[in-house]
């Protein structure tokens, strides 16, 4: 793994294109399109040390002139979303890596922490003190998740009292048990951490870390609505599948899935089933990590935060927008062969104002 690099509190990553222009100063009615950009070779491992000619940015298949241009690391804001609806044995393992989740960030970030099964709970609010966080995770190792396994719902350690020939001695009928739904809300809770970090400090980058088993079911917001929220306001989603109860999972996260347009295969009895990875490769947050022992669970958070932290910063100013705020895609090229390149998928434009 790479050493996590740091920046000073205060500081601004430098323009390489225009070292003395600032890249927060800006009209207020200039859109101004920021791009984080993972770049890694065929084994997985960040390249480094690219310089801006390297890099080519398409809008609507456009080229754009880039304006600004750095390598620099970031300071982070990260909403970290634990699944506590997963198989039981899988949120024991989860609890077991928390130093490791707490060590991946540095002095500089800031990290919230919120949970999900059935609802969306907030548990801290956005913090840099490591030792309010630490307190917390540490009471988090007594959540525990579902039972694993189908429920019971005849036999002798069903829920029901005596029957003979299913019918309940004393009484007039048959008694019907039906096992309680089991929702998933991923959907509501990336919504809720988006629109928290949408109120931090636009100089940060904005990280959205799910740690789940991949499933979504039983939300009140859709797909399309929550990606609107997450482009508009520039928030990443990276993510770690802990013992996936998904068929097919595995594969499904390989695969780079258009983002716009297309239909999200349903697992009945288990709800949405490639919803993190297409949240991931619409933000630019790369792969969804699929991990099973509790070291490849903690090595997963360093090289999350790591990627998150040090990845190239591309941006232009595209031509103002007369009026609507159609979405507009976006492509990024690096001139290297045999490189696979992350970045978020379009935007929606502000308005030019009247």
């Amino acid at each position: 793994m790479p050493p996590v690099q740091t920046v000073p509190a205060g500081t601004f990553p430098k323009n390489e294109i225009n070292p003395k222009e600032d890249l927060y100063k800006i009209s207020v009615t200039t859109n101004f399109v920021q791009i984080p950009v993972l770049v890694k070779d065929k084994q997985g491992r960040r390249v480094d040390g690219l310089l801006p000619k390297d890099f080519t940015v398409l809008e609507n298949g456009k080229e754009q002139k880039l304006s600004y241009f750095t390598s620099d690391p970031f300071q982070l804001s990260v909403a970290i979303l634990l699944d506590v609806g997963m198989a039981d044995v899988a949120v024991q393992k989860v609890n077991q890596t928390y130093s490791a989740l707490l060590g991946a960030f540095s002095p500089y970030d800031e990290v919230a922490l919120y949970t999900y099964s059935t609802a969306v709970s907030q548990v801290t609010d956005f913090t840099g003190h490591p030792e309010r966080l630490s307190g917390t995770l540490e009471s988090m190792k007594l959540v525990r998740g579902r039972n694993s396994g189908p429920p019971v719902l005849g036999g002798p350690l069903g829920p029901q009292g005596p029957t003979v020939n299913g019918i309940p001695v004393g009484g007039p009928s048959p008694q019907v048990n039906t096992p309680p739904r089991e929702d998933h809300v991923l959907n509501d809770a990336i919504l809720r951490a988006a629109l928290d970090l949408s109120k931090r400090d636009r100089t940060r980058r904005k990280v959205i870390f799910v740690i789940s088993d991949g499933r979504e079911l039983g939300s009140k917001a859709g797909y399309t609505d929550v990606l609107h929220v997450l482009e508009t306001q520039g928030i990443q989603v990276k993510a770690v599948v802990v013992d996936s109860g998904v068929p097919g999972f595995r594969q499904l996260e390989k695969i780079h899935l258009p983002q716009h347009g297309n239909k999200i295969p349903f697992v009945r009895g288990q709800g949405y089933s490639n919803i993190l990875p297409k949240y991931t490769n619409a933000t630019g947050g790369g792969d969804v990590f699929t991990e099973v022992s509790r070291n490849s669970i903690e090595e997963a958070y360093a090289q999350i935060t790591s990627e998150a932290r040090n990845q190239y910063t591309l941006g232009y100013n595209p031509k103002a927008i007369a009026s609507g705020s159609a979405y507009r895609t976006i492509e990024v090229l690096v001139h290297r062969k045999s490189l696979d390149v992350y970045s978020k998928a379009g935007y929606f434009p502000i308005p030019a104002a009247h």
